[in-house]
């Protein structure tokens, strides 16, 4: 019954916020940011959607490393990127000599698309470049912060559901088999495609799960023993590897559960690998 409890609170808390349809606005100087808000500190500067401050259970659903669930509580609000980092956003700060790599884009074109092919440490980069740009603070999201945003006040397999269904995310197997013979490219890829291709969910965000699998400041721990309860990141345990979420195109749909964990080495580039972003609030 205390566990029941606990996702009914959650439930309470974290009710959908209508942040979707919202257009980006400039953000009021010296003011709070109501949940929902989305807003740019500068033009070239990424989409954030402000999430609330409340109570979640990371990890529900999931068993040996992906759990177990326990209780985490944001005391505060925060903000994260509405979509993946888009190759025009890191080519910005290639341009303003604040970040020296120049990924691939593996032929699929930029316009729109999640940037690719950047290491942790390369994506770290971009998060301080942008922190010296605006003046605010920017950083990867830790794991606890970015399956918070990924759920959106939802407890089910996907944010949408229990079942992948079709058209719902751009993964190996989030399609349908009619969708593909129609060759509908909107609903069946074989590399990323323009963020936002999919509706978000309900606070607002896109693409948490598939297209492009997401950079984490955590260091790897083989599950969430132990993990803080107050929504900051792992630092300690095996830093050689860094914490993934989200799935991306190339893999099965398991892969983007909201509580499915996956590690990479911080050096590794890929193709089916990028990030988003954080912004901490006053």
């Amino acid at each position: 019954m205390r566990f029941l409890g606990v996702l009914l609170l959650t439930a309470a808390l974290l009710m959908p916020l209508a942040a979707g349809a919202q257009q980006p606005a400039a953000p009021p100087a010296g003011q709070s940011m109501a949940p929902g808000t989305v807003f740019k500190d500068c033009d070239t500067c990424p989409e954030m959607v402000v999430l609330p401050a409340g109570i979640y259970i990371m990890g529900l659903g999931g068993k040996g490393r992906h759990g177990p669930p326990h209780r985490v509580n944001f005391a505060k609000p925060f903000a994260v990127g509405r979509f993946e980092i888009k190759f025009t956003e890191w080519f910005a700060c290639v341009a303003e000599e604040g970040c020296r790599h120049k990924p691939h884009d593996h032929n699929w074109g930029q316009i729109g698309r999640p940037v690719i092919n950047v290491t942790w440490a390369q994506a770290k980069n971009y998060t301080q470049w942008l922190s010296r740009k605006t003046g605010k603070t920017y950083r990867l999201p830790t794991e606890a912060e970015w399956e918070y945003a990924a759920r959106g006040g939802t407890t089910t397999t996907f944010w949408w559901g229990n079942d992948v269904g079709s058209k719902q995310a751009n993964c190996r197997d989030c399609v349908s088999r009619q969708c593909c013979s129609a060759k509908d490219h909107s609903c069946c890829s074989h590399g990323t495609l323009p963020v936002g291709s999919f509706k978000p969910n309900p606070y607002g965000i896109h693409d948490t799960a598939g297209n492009v699998f997401e950079w984490t400041e955590d260091c790897w721990n083989r599950n969430h023993k132990g993990a803080p309860r107050d929504g900051s990141a792992r630092t300690t345990g095996d830093c050689r590897n860094r914490v993934i979420r989200g799935g991306s195109f190339y893999y099965f749909n398991k892969v983007a559960r909201s509580f499915y964990r996956s590690k990479n080495p911080p050096g590794v580039k890929s193709y089916w690998l990028g990030f988003r972003v954080v912004r901490e609030l006053p």
